[in-house]
């Protein structure tokens, strides 16, 4: 007969739950603004490219004045440029639109600004004049330095390859990082969604008296059972839903979404960390959940119940007024107790887990409190 109520419980909440519309609005709108935006990146992506390439070989009238002597009337021919007998006489053809731009080079442009006259084409169609001065500037230079590779290397742009091992093991870098640190972004995004939920579960029943009519047929501990385990099958249904963008993005798109400095092709899944983030994310979701129906259990109104609302959501932002240290010394004594602290270590314990300065032994210690935290939590409630 329990096991029966408690099943009763679960797919009454549940389905309660995702037959609203406001639920199929609030999840599915995380994954739709996640797909607008890898759609913006792809978009710019091609658009910045393409519009880079026509600036550099824009073409356009052009006068200059060369106070360095490094570039050359034949070099300054390729570009469609003549010289001007002085500066004042190249602004005032810019003023007046015999020509389209004018560029005065110093005596010494590594240490003098090149200035740049031209006429306005708008904000961005602007950055063609820049990009042809800085284009006739490096192949003056390389004529001067006399072999490409080495005014590529003068430039700075040599391309360097770093490889990092940690006990013997070649790590992943920042590849390695990103795909644990997606199940943080899951638990804030599940978190801010659900903890209204969460709280209300049983506070809206028990200021309607309805729970006193409840209990007559079922258990106090079956009832907060159900009402937990509903919100566990919720909070599943929006995982998968929040995590479908980049799963998507990660298997199909992997190629056309370059984000800067983050290739999705380039992601290393490594099993360990992934397997802690996804015990993190759910021990914590636990924690939450359970203290949240507390919460509600205990709290007589709506009004007192939030005010300890707001310090659970704020205990979710505080580790990052420490996320320098988090980065830079982990073992620092602040940082430790955000780790250990139950309801900031979900936070701390998967940011340092997804930057790989949590040990295995620290990642079951925090696992151990997180779960025997919720089911102290569940009791109380």
């Amino acid at each position: 007969m329990a096991q029966h109520n408690l099943g009763t419980v679960v797919s009454f909440e549940f389905v309660r739950t995702i037959t609203k519309a406001r639920f199929w609005v609030g999840t599915l709108s995380v994954p739709l603004i996640m797909a607008v935006v890898f759609g913006l990146i792809f978009v710019s992506n091609s658009a910045t490219a393409s519009a880079s390439d026509a600036q550099e070989s824009a073409e356009f009238s052009i006068s200059y004045r060369d106070a360095s002597g490094l570039i050359t009337p034949e070099q300054a021919a390729v570009f469609g440029a003549n010289p001007a007998a002085s500066p004042q006489e190249g602004i005032s053809a810019v003023r007046t639109g015999a020509v389209d731009a004018f560029f005065d080079f110093p005596a010494d442009p590594a240490t003098a600004e090149i200035k740049v006259y031209g006429a306005d084409a708008g904000l961005f169609e602007n950055n063609k004049y820049s990009a042809v001065t800085q284009a006739m500037l490096d192949q003056a230079v390389s004529a001067r330095i006399g072999a490409e590779a080495l005014t590529t290397l003068a430039a700075g742009d040599a391309s360097i390859d770093v490889t990092t091992f940690k006990d013997g093991k070649e790590t992943g870098g920042i590849n390695a990082a990103i795909p644990p640190l997606m199940f943080l972004v899951i638990f804030y995004a599940l978190i801010i969604l659900l903890a209204g939920q969460m709280l209300s579960s049983t506070l809206e029943e028990k200021e309607n008296r309805v729970t006193e009519m409840i209990l007559t047929t079922v258990k106090p501990t079956t009832l907060i059972s159900g009402k937990v385990l509903a919100l566990f099958g919720i909070g599943l249904v929006q995982m998968l839903i929040f995590a479908s963008p980049v799963i998507i993005g990660y298997v199909f798109f992997r190629e056309q979404i370059s984000i800067p400095e983050l290739d999705l092709a380039a992601l290393v899944f490594d099993p360990v960390p992934m397997i802690i983030g996804f015990l993190l994310l759910v021990g914590g979701f636990a924690l939450f959940t359970t203290t949240l129906v507390a919460i509600g259990a205990v709290m007589p109104t709506a009004k007192e119940a939030g005010s300890f609302m707001g310090v659970m959501m704020a205990l979710i932002f505080v580790p990052f007024y420490t996320i320098s240290l988090i980065f830079s010394n982990p073992e620092s004594l602040i940082v430790q107790v955000f780790t250990y602290f139950p309801f900031s270590s979900p936070v701390t314990a998967m940011l340092r887990n997804g930057l790989g300065s949590l040990s295995i032994s620290e990642a079951a210690t925090v696992l151990a409190i997180l779960y025997i935290g919720a089911v102290l939590m569940f009791f109380t409630s």
